[in-house]
């Protein structure tokens, strides 16, 4: 969702940006996104510093810290292991447990599948 907000050519930007824009600041995710987001914006100039600056902002919170959750993590890697689930899915999934919610926002379809203690699938965009 970072990638979609920050660059404007993905497709599903305008969604992304649309439904931001109505939400309360701060947004809680953890540094495996905030790492990937950046990877996956390294050819757009200024992009990854915009991800830091918004996490320097307050702007995206990062609650979550590996070290304190590792086993939690390593369990829902283990349960979707056969969906390749990546370090960073299975954080967001330990976060939304940690912080008992149901509403992720992601544009990953593989969270139409995922299961955490408050939820159904997901909703993606």
């Amino acid at each position: 969702m970072i990638v979609a907000l920050l660059d404007r050519s993905e497709k599903f930007h305008q969604s992304c940006a649309d439904v931001v824009r109505d939400l309360e600041p701060p947004l809680v995710t953890c540094e495996a996104v905030i790492a990937e987001s950046c990877y996956l914006l390294r050819n757009l100039p200024g992009a990854p510093e915009a991800v830091i600056e918004n996490v320097f902002a307050g702007i995206f919170q990062i609650p979550f810290q590996l070290s304190r959750d590792a086993d939690g993590v390593k369990q829902r890697l283990r349960k979707y292991r056969d969906r390749k689930i990546d370090l960073a899915d299975a954080s967001l999934i330990r976060l939304a447990d940690d912080f008992e919610t149901a509403d992720i926002l992601i544009l990953d379809k593989d969270f139409e599948i995922y299961r955490w203690e408050r939820t159904s699938p997901s909703k993606s965009f």
